[in-house]
């Protein structure tokens, strides 16, 4: 697209206290710091909000989520956890957020229990003294605290590791991937936790590749190759994307896809469940669109006007 200003980060809202403002942060790997992982980052979150950084693997968010967790250090720029300074005050943050890394990170040969005694512990808290904190996702793997972590589920590790991220009752909550390689029923259920946790006040900034779990952020950063390429809310993202979208479907989806691409008033094309999106010029008409793909030889075409989805939005992005 041409007018890559409607792109442009959206005006985020005054910070309260509990939040986290992200400046131009940069950082980069390798002797002679040839791998960029973040380029000039900046975000403001606010206090109680559900903030989502949505982008595929390598994108750049373990490195950011590291940083604000203080376990990594930037090259460049600043960065504001709950009114602390991620390297003047890192011993105050590490008091005040909780972690949820994407990797399972407890102890596999420690009982639920254990492992959730053992980080209360860490935090000279107990579990009986912030139980109302983590009853509603505790409660639902009670029922095995004497079972090994390591032989739980994935849905049930994920529900322990949470509750291990909220023993200390923390004001900030960062969660990397969280629902990565759990089935679709535990990722709604999560979704859920998070919900009720984001009524208690506490500010969550979690990061997926699901496109679909942005809808459910109250803001969101959409993140490609260590940049952030817009920022808003999902509506106030998908509300930029101002150019027709179609979807369509034939015969045969393979060719229909090489000749949408092929099409001159076509910006771009590509799968997207049954169909295939196809983005048009404004100067486009259907019945040319429909002549040229039955002339192709396509059949049984059906052409509809589509909604943008954040999906969407974030690939016309990266072709800006």
């Amino acid at each position: 697209m041409k007018d890559a200003n409607r792109y442009r980060v959206l005006q985020n809202p005054p910070l309260g206290a509990g939040g986290v403002v992200v400046e131009n942060i940069i950082k980069t790997y390798g002797k002679k710091k040839e791998v960029t992982a973040l380029n000039d980052i900046s975000f403001n979150v606010e206090q109680g909000e559900l903030f989502g950084i949505i982008g595929p693997d390598g994108a750049g968010k373990t490195s950011l989520f590291r940083i604000l967790t203080t376990l990594l250090l930037a090259d460049s720029g600043k960065a504001i956890v709950d009114g602390f300074d991620v390297v003047k005050d890192y011993k105050a943050i590490r008091n005040r957020v909780g972690y949820m890394p994407g990797k399972f990170s407890l102890y596999p040969d420690l009982s639920v229990e254990e492992n959730l005694n053992f980080f209360a512990t860490i935090f000279n808290t107990s579990i009986q003294e912030n139980y109302d904190l983590i009853k509603d996702i505790y409660v639902q793997i009670e029922p095995f605290r004497k079972r090994k972590a390591g032989k739980l589920s994935g849905g049930m590790k994920q529900k322990l590791a949470l509750s291990c991220a909220l023993i200390h009752r923390p004001s900030v909550l960062f969660l990397d991937e969280p629902t990565t390689g759990v089935d679709a029923v535990s990722r709604k259920e999560f979704w859920e936790m998070l919900k009720g946790l984001k009524q208690q006040g506490i500010t969550i900034i979690v990061s997926t590749p699901y496109m679909d779990e942005a809808g459910l952020c109250d803001r969101i950063s959409l993140m490609q190759q260590g940049k952030l390429l817009s920022t808003g809310t999902p509506n106030e993202i998908t509300a930029a994307f101002k150019q027709t979208i179609l979807g369509i479907k034939a015969n045969n989806m393979h060719q229909l896809l090489k000749d949408l691409n092929a099409y001159d008033k076509a910006e771009d094309a590509y799968s997207f469940g049954e169909y295939h999106h196809a983005v048009l010029k404004n100067n486009y008409r259907e019945d040319e669109l429909r002549n040229y793909l039955e002339q192709k030889g396509n059949t049984e075409l059906i052409i509809q006007n589509i909604q943008p989805t954040i999906e969407d939005s974030f690939m016309q992005l990266m072709k800006n």
